[in-house]
């Protein structure tokens, strides 16, 4: 079984983002980037996947400029067998990066797609969804347990209620979420070993797939400051500041 595992290059978790001057997007010069950590999930349990015998090939995928090379080296570092990159200086809308990766896919045939369930910088969670629709494939969002049984899949998701399990045929797209699995570090070696694996570099043009802009972004600025707290001396007085002044009750 092939598993391709599209991932996307963020600004690092731990990194304070900047708006620009101008107000047009966020300013990622000199910051330090990272892979998304929900990608870097699915990374792991495609590897651990193949480690326990169910999948055969883990095939990573990173659509973006040649800066994404980083991040698909460390996701090979981590255990997958090979890279392809989608060179393009675009910001693309999820709708956009689905058709290139069902582009992948076509080329690929994967018995199993396994995304992270959103990317930490646009935090659309829709691009899993969207590439199931163009693909017709099944599709369970948000795993946290999965298990292949033959040429089926089991995953446990979670939802308002509870648990919930689904049975899927493969093919299937499955999108990974935070308690799926808890990522390895990449050792020195498998680091080492990463370089010389093999990274495939596709443009746009070479996968055939025509995009136009579905949205525009018309302004970017930073959340509004927090204001202080206060310390009430009261429960009484907490009550008649929440009722009068927040209007809460």
């Amino acid at each position: 079984m092939k598993v391709l595992v599209p991932v996307k290059r963020v600004v690092d978790a731990n990194v304070k983002v900047r708006v620009k001057a101008d107000n047009t997007s966020v300013d990622t010069a000199n910051l330090k980037m990272a892979l998304n950590p929900f990608c870097e999930i699915a990374v792991e349990e495609a590897v651990r996947l193949k480690e326990a015998g169910s999948a055969t090939e883990v095939v990573v995928v990173s659509i973006g400029n040649k800066a994404v090379q980083e991040q698909l080296r460390t996701a090979l570092a981590l255990g997958a067998d090979r890279a392809i990159h989608i060179d393009t200086e675009e910001e693309l809308a999820p709708v956009s990066i689905a058709k290139l990766l069902k582009a992948v896919q076509e080329k690929e045939q994967a018995q199993l797609v396994l995304f992270g369930k959103q990317s930490i910088d646009g935090d659309n969670n829709q691009t899993g969804q969207m590439f199931a629709a163009l693909t017709d494939m099944p599709q369970a969002t948000f795993a946290s347990a999965i298990k292949v049984e033959g040429n089926s899949i089991q995953v446990a998701r979670e939802i308002d209620g509870g648990m919930q399990t689904l049975s899927l045929p493969l093919p299937a797209v499955v999108t990974a979420d935070l308690r799926l699995n808890e990522p390895r570090y990449a050792s020195l070696p498998n680091i080492m070993k990463a370089k010389r694996k093999p990274l495939d570099v596709l443009t746009v043009a070479d996968l055939g797939v025509t995009l136009k802009a579905h949205q525009t972004v018309v302004k970017v600025t930073p959340p509004a400051e927090r204001k202080a707290g206060i310390m009430v001396a009261s429960v009484a007085e907490l009550v008649e500041k929440l009722k009068n002044e927040a209007k809460v009750i």
